[in-house]
């Protein structure tokens, strides 16, 4: 981008994560960008990502829509890129809307959340012409793009297995269990929620593609039944003005964090969107442990498990190859989504990838240090987004294609669950 191009963007969703693309646009990439227009259900939460605006960056006001005027607004605002942080089902929505309407789009994961939407979003796209993006920023993080490099480079040679464990602890993993993204109808699930970037890591790390898919999953630890099976009383709906909730570790208080009070709880009124609802309430429809097997279209396969009530907070992935084996753990700090800065979402607090040749010495992999959430990931995401467009010999910018076949393992996943058989990726979309 030259440095005269100004790009002019509008977002949708303004909850928790659009923050980190709007104060991005309003700060480093201000000579380039301009943020024309806001879109969601909720003008309180519009007119506190104005005030941040205002008072963090000296922005001027961004025109503020109502979800159902999202037409109106791009028609008066023509924006040149539509960015996409609305809730999960949504994002279809206004993916396909956005195109239609000439723009681009870039679209926080997941892409969508079942197969239907998925192959809208594919006909649009290929009717349209434009160009969608996915934010995958693990792909950025300097140990994910290590672990790219080395199996690209055959340090363990042909990869043919992948065993691989996701842990939520219990304040980030607990989170999902007081939102929105509890009821299955609104997020897919974390087997399509959260798992999506670690489909996708394997998909990215191995340059391949699911094939067939095979799940299992519960809810085993959250949820009114379960808390009741071990024996948990004092039992609430929501932590505020809850006497229940006074001591209970699980209970998230919005009137302690400024930022969540403002983006949550004085917006209550207007949409009647509680954000501190008890982990261990009635209507969970999502899992919180879940086991995965994948075939992928190079042959290899995955084991994979997903668990949201763990100790701590991080991924072990072991790869086995033809030349030896790579092991890598990752341990993150915990954080609930917009209780705090942005950058220190997914912090890691240690990291180690080692090397087993076959026949050889094992060795550990030096990798970078990268400030930034995600493990560093947001930052370099950021910069490949709305910077200076540079070469990348990991092609880690991800398209709709990606987006699709990172989701589609879960959507499997969720119908191989309900069904109790497998499922060919073939068979849910057309390319």
């Amino acid at each position: 981008m030259s440095t005269n191009e100004v790009k002019r963007y509008a977002i949708v969703g303004l909850g928790g994560r659009s923050r980190f693309y709007y104060q991005a646009l309003a700060g480093q990439y201000r000579e380039t960008s301009q943020i024309v227009g806001f879109c969601d259900i909720n003008y309180t939460r519009m007119n506190y990502a104005n005030k941040v605006l205002a008072e963090k960056f000296g922005y001027p006001p961004v025109k503020t829509y109502h979800a159902y005027d999202f037409e109106r607004m791009i028609e008066e605002t023509k924006p040149d890129i539509v960015i996409v942080t609305s809730i999960d089902r949504t994002h279809d929505r206004y993916i396909v809307s956005a195109m239609n309407l000439g723009c681009d789009v870039i679209t926080e994961k997941p892409m969508t959340i079942d197969e239907v939407r998925c192959q809208k979003i594919l006909d649009t796209v290929k009717a349209t012409g434009r160009q969608l993006r996915v934010t995958f920023n693990y792909r950025y993080a300097p140990y994910n793009t290590k672990i790219r490099e080395l199996i690209m480079n055959d340090a363990i040679g042909e990869v043919n297995s992948v065993h691989f464990e996701w842990l939520l602890n219990t304040t980030h993993g607990a989170d999902y269990f007081r939102r929105w993204h509890r009821d299955k109808r609104n997020s897919g699930g974390l087997l399509v929620h959260k798992a999506t970037h670690h489909f996708d890591l394997v998909n990215f790390w191995l340059g391949t593609r699911p094939k067939i898919v095979f799940a299992m999953g519960d809810l085993m630890f959250y949820g009114r039944e379960n808390a009741e099976k071990r024996g948990i009383r004092n039992l609430y709906y929501r932590a505020y003005g809850s006497e229940n909730a006074k001591d209970d570790p699980f209970a998230l208080h919005l009137e302690k964090n400024p930022q969540l009070t403002q983006m949550y709880l004085e917006a209550e009124a207007e949409d009647g969107y509680l954000r501190d609802q008890s982990v261990f309430g009635d209507g969970i429809s999502i899992e919180d442990t879940m086991a995965v097997m994948v075939r992928y279209e190079n042959r290899a396969m995955m084991t994979y498990s997903l668990n949201a009530y763990l100790p701590w907070e991080g991924y072990r992935v072991a790869f086995n190859g033809t030349k030896g084996r790579i092991e890598a753990e990752v341990r993150e700090a915990s954080y609930i989504n917009a209780g705090s800065n942005a950058s220190v979402e997914g912090v890691v607090k240690s990291k180690n990838i080692t090397v087993y040749p076959m026949f050889g010495e094992p060795y550990v992999v030096p990798v970078e240090e990268a400030k930034g959430g995600h493990g560093g990931g947001d930052p370099k995401l950021l910069e490949d987004l709305f910077g200076e467009k540079r070469p990348d010999p990991f092609n880690r910018a991800a398209s709709h294609i990606d987006g699709a076949y990172s989701i589609l393992t879960g959507i499997a996943a969720n119908r191989s669950i309900q069904t109790g058989l497998p499922v060919r990726i073939d068979d849910l979309v057309k390319f």
